[in-house]
């Protein structure tokens, strides 16, 4: 196990802020992660696991220590008549798995193609897009407990998922490490188009001829067309989740703001965030190396030199200008650090 100390995690960040770990442990199997939470103990220093850093933003030099997640490996683990088992450890990049998983048939995920992250960050927050969510497909995962250093198995009920959430997020938050995801995909192709965006883009298309594949290839080209891509200019996506709030408050919200989009949801609506970043005036913003982007106002972004500091105080003065004008509240779906 090799300890780097005062390491600049500048290139393990999307946002690519420049900012310094007191010490870093690359983490390449089960064996290294537990000498590197030995390495924790010992140390009494915070630390974090990261995969690809492609929801965190650094806001300055981290104290404690990093650990890199990069444990790989993938494969089909059992197949079960038209079912098929998918094994990928938690290293392994998520949209290079979903290719690997077109590339053999294995079908299920393509509508969550090009989704940043790591195969073991996934759970966490359920992810998901276009009509569709990571618990849809799966079927058990494998975490280390870091107090006792035992791996674990849980299954679907257990990880306790809902709307971008699950027990990783919340009840046992920084009690396990994820080290592997097992999924239940299918050899018969179960085309999910009824997102509208997606449903429009392919609506010339005939229904014959729209595989999985084509599906894929479709979502990548709609998120391309919406989100710049971190290796040009540094992002992490959506930095604000679409607020929620109750239907009386919409619709009074309606009377003075007719065009407002929202989503009904139970008993609330979920509202557009882009749409109230937007109307109160911060989409294309640019303060130096700091602004929003010009297509999509959810994203914040670093046109080169910026600091996690400059990011977190454009951030905050956007939420402040969004709460004054629509008495909304945003939350950073970004985990700030």
């Amino acid at each position: 196990m090799e300890v780097l100390e005062h390491f600049n995690l500048q290139h393990y960040n999307t946002f690519h802020v420049s900012a310094h770990a007191r010490y870093f442990i690359n983490v390449t199997d089960i064996n290294c992660l537990r000498d590197a939470l030995g390495f924790v103990k010992a140390r009494n220093l915070p630390y974090m696991m990261i995969g690809q850093g492609s929801n965190l933003l650094f806001r300055e030099n981290y104290p404690g220590i990093i650990l890199e997640m990069n444990i790989h490996g993938k494969r089909i683990k059992a197949k079960e008549g038209d079912n098929v088992l998918v094994e990928a450890k938690s290293g392994e990049n998520w949209h290079a798995f979903v290719k690997w998983c077109l590339e053999n048939k294995c079908y299920g995920i393509e509508n969550l193609s090009l989704i940043p992250g790591t195969v073991g960050a996934a759970p966490v927050q359920n992810i998901g897009a276009y009509g569709a969510e990571l618990c849809d497909v799966f079927e058990s995962l494998e975490a280390l407990e870091i107090q006792t250093g035992e791996l674990q198995t849980f299954n679907r009920q257990q990880c306790e998922f809902a709307y971008r959430d699950s027990i990783f997020k919340e009840r046992l938050k920084e009690q396990y490490i994820i080290t592997s995801v097992v999924l239940r995909l299918s050899r018969r192709a179960n085309i999910n188009i009824e997102y509208s965006a997606l449903a429009n883009a392919l609506a010339e298309v005939p229904a014959a001829e729209i595989s999985p594949e084509l599906v894929s290839e479709t979502v990548c080209t709609i998120r391309r067309s919406k989100l710049p891509a971190p290796n040009r200019l540094g992002n992490a996506g959506s930095f604000f989740w679409n607020p929620s709030i109750s239907k009386q408050r919409f619709a009074e919200l309606q009377q003075a703001f007719p065009d407002i989009v929202g989503y009904p949801d139970k008993e609330q609506v979920k509202l557009a965030g882009a749409w109230l970043i937007e109307k109160a005036g911060w989409k294309g913003y640019r303060e130096g190396d700091v602004g929003v982007h010009e297509n999509h106002a959810l994203v914040l972004v670093n046109y080169g030199n910026a600091t996690g500091a400059e990011l977190v105080d454009l951030s905050e003065r956007i939420q402040k200008s969004v709460h004054d004008k629509f008495g909304v509240k945003l939350t950073p779906e970004v985990r700030i650090i």
